[in-house]
């Protein structure tokens, strides 16, 4: 609504804010309101909100403000403005309607528009309020729609005064001004359309209101665009339910219209309007029940394993780092991004050989909001962080096993990074906060006694789907092999019955399939993965809440679930990385962060709004597939 009055009312560019030290109480008789002023050459807009930010009262008040003829106090035929709660309202004063004054409104504009034959103006007010107008020099005053108006006439200006009602009214001025009287929930119905022009800006909004064409057009669910051959309106658009279609103003005699490009039957109503109907026919489609696809499943935390191949990892080598937000505690730098790792999930392997004195290790680890960490030793799990929302970095002490002397071991560390921050205050340093293990402690030993190597996504900043971008995929197992992508060679992979299924002790599970989607043309029908959200998932015992999901849709990563923080658990994919015609491969990984395992309890793709639509054809988002990666580890 606001973006339809800015686009309407060019004088708000060059208004000027007003002193707003005694804003309070200014221009009302309640101090419960606020009121700064905008002053432009000759309009002038006042916004009026609560005096009190946090106030969900219902406050009466009359407005006086300065206007051509004089300070006048609103409204002069009675009753009373109401603000309501957090709204706010923008009332002005000496608008310019094509050369017709507007002296005043309380009603909020939506929009107005000057043709050949009539001016049009369309306000709109909240539920059960009172609203006051007035135009200069206007003359009789018609109510050609409804009722429930009040009109009158004072030093020359045509006054009307209503309550807002779900019922329309219109009202004729004497100077073919057709007044449109809506409540605010009707407005949200109308829309403002430009037609093509053969200038430079086409169909867009130009900044000179008298070379812009529009319609005024009262629809349904979505207007898209409006293009008028002779005498006929082609309008493209959207629809949820049978809708009327109403032409309220146009810059030429219309007598026939299209929707979709299909052509309408069209009645002619009194001041120039112009009506039909769009029907609306629900289609025939189904989704996939993802509890009965065929899933195929592979673990993707080999690197818990004391033999695990990790020659291919950059070794943890930096004795100082590049991050100046942090001085190093470690002898080496075990901040990812000094290593080109930027994304994703984290893995480190730190080596040593045993004393038989080492019990416990403690752990000082970083990845943002919502991060998580799990820790294991020769393949025995150790514990895990399973993070909240505001956590940006853990401190856990973990007790080993008996550790044999002479023996060699491996710590693995697995670590979800969120993402590096950005700077949320000016002249911050936040957006340098390191991703990775910020310090560490082994009982008995020396630091200097871990040899640490580390790895993320699949060649670091040089990263290697060009495609789908730096931020699609990090250090799994899975990811770094181009899992994700379709065409993954699965076949070799165990049958599972999916995520639902589930792991039954810490670790990380991959999962995929393949369906094909038939989705009916001509319709927009959003499908989104939803997770269900249980606090008992795990497969084994009354643990197993803790574990996260990344969703990845052609390759695309599309969401990630963390169970126990939340809240989201709809991760909606558009068509275009989704196929609507024809086959997708839906991947996702399973991080179980408790001893127990987990399990998805509940995975369904469901079907938003079933809207009927005029978009084009959408164009799939290119989806290349999996290849075997050289170099991959």
């Amino acid at each position: 609504l606001e973006a339809n009055f800015l686009q309407a009312s060019p004088a708000y560019l060059t208004a000027v804010s007003q002193d707003n030290s005694h804003a309070n109480g200014s221009y009302t008789d309640s101090t419960a309101i606020a009121v700064t002023a905008l002053f432009g050459n000759v309009t002038r807009f006042f916004v009026a909100r609560h005096a009190a930010y946090n106030s969900l009262a219902s406050t009466n008040y009359k407005l006086t403000v300065p206007t051509s003829q004089g300070n006048i106090t609103i409204p002069q035929l009675g009753g009373t403005l109401t603000l309501d709660g957090r709204d706010s309202k923008i009332h002005v004063t000496d608008y310019d309607l094509g050369g017709i004054n507007l002296l005043y409104s309380s009603a909020e504009i939506f929009t107005w528009k000057k043709y050949a034959s009539k001016t049009v103006l369309v306000v709109y007010g909240g539920p059960n309020e009172r609203h006051e107008l007035a135009v200069s020099g206007a003359g009789r005053a018609n109510t050609v729609e409804g009722s429930g108006v009040t009109t009158s006439t004072k030093n020359g200006a045509t006054i009307l005064n209503w309550q807002t009602s779900p019922k329309r009214r219109v009202v004729q001025l004497h100077n073919n001004l057709y007044i449109y009287i809506l409540d605010r929930n009707s407005a949200y119905n109308y829309w403002v359309l430009d037609l093509p022009g053969s200038g430079a800006a086409g169909n867009f909004t130009t900044g000179d209101m008298s070379q812009t064409t529009s319609v005024i057009v009262k629809a349904g669910y979505l207007l898209r665009t409006a293009h008028a051959s002779g005498q006929t309106l082609a309008l493209t658009g959207d629809l949820n339910a049978t809708a009327s279609i109403e032409v309220i103003g146009a810059p030429n005699s219309l007598s026939q219209m299209s929707f979709n490009g299909k052509s309408l039957n069209c009645k002619h109503g009194r001041w120039g309007s112009l009506s039909t109907s769009a029907t609306y026919q629900a289609p025939k489609y189904s989704v996939p029940d993802m509890n009965t696809l065929s899933w195929k499943v592979i673990d993707s935390l080999p690197e818990v394993q004391p033999t695990y191949d990790d020659s291919a990892w950059t070794l943890a080598s930096l004795t100082y780092s590049y991050n100046t937000a942090r001085n190093l505690t470690t002898p080496t730098s075990l901040y990812a991004s000094d290593y080109g790792y930027h994304t994703g999930n984290l893995l480190f392997r730190g080596q040593f050989t045993a004393t038989g004195a080492e019990s416990t290790l403690y752990l000082s680890t970083q990845g943002g909001p919502a991060t998580g960490m799990s820790a294991w030793l020769n393949g025995v799990f150790l514990g895990s962080v399973p993070g909240y929302d505001a956590a940006t970095n853990s401190n856990k002490t973990f007790t080993l096993p008996n550790v044999v002397a002479g023996k060699a071991y491996v710590v693995t560390v697995l670590i979800d990074n969120m993402g590096l921050d950005e700077n949320f205050n000016v002249g911050g340093t936040t957006m340098k906060d390191p991703r990775g293990i910020l310090d560490y402690s082994l009982a008995g030993r020396n630091k200097g006694d871990i040899k640490w190597k580390l790895t993320g996504n699949l060649g670091g900043e040089n990263y290697r789907d060009r495609t789908r971008g730096p931020l699609n995929e990090g250090g799994l197992y899975a990811e770094r092999q181009g899992y994700h992508l379709p065409g993954a060679p699965t076949s070799s992979w165990a049958n599972s019955a999916g995520p639902t299924e589930g792991i039954k002790s810490a670790g990380v599970a991959f999962y995929a399939t393949t369906f094909d989607l038939n989705m009916p043309a001509g319709y927009d029908i959003p499908l989104s993965f939803v997770f269900a959200n249980s606090t008992t998932n795990s497969t084994t015992a009354a643990d197993g809440k803790d574990y996260r999901v990344q969703l990845y849709v052609n390759g695309y990563q599309f969401g990630k679930y963390v169970h126990n923080v939340g809240p989201q658990d709809a991760f909606p994919v558009p068509e275009g990385i989704f196929n609507y015609h024809g086959p997708n491969y839906v991947a996702m990984s399973l991080w179980a962060l408790d001893a127990g395992g987990a399990k998805v309890e509940g995975l369904t793709l469901k079907a938003g709004p079933v809207i009927q639509t005029g978009y084009r054809t959408v164009e799939n988002s290119p989806m290349p597939g999996w290849v075997r990666r050289a170099g991959a580890y």
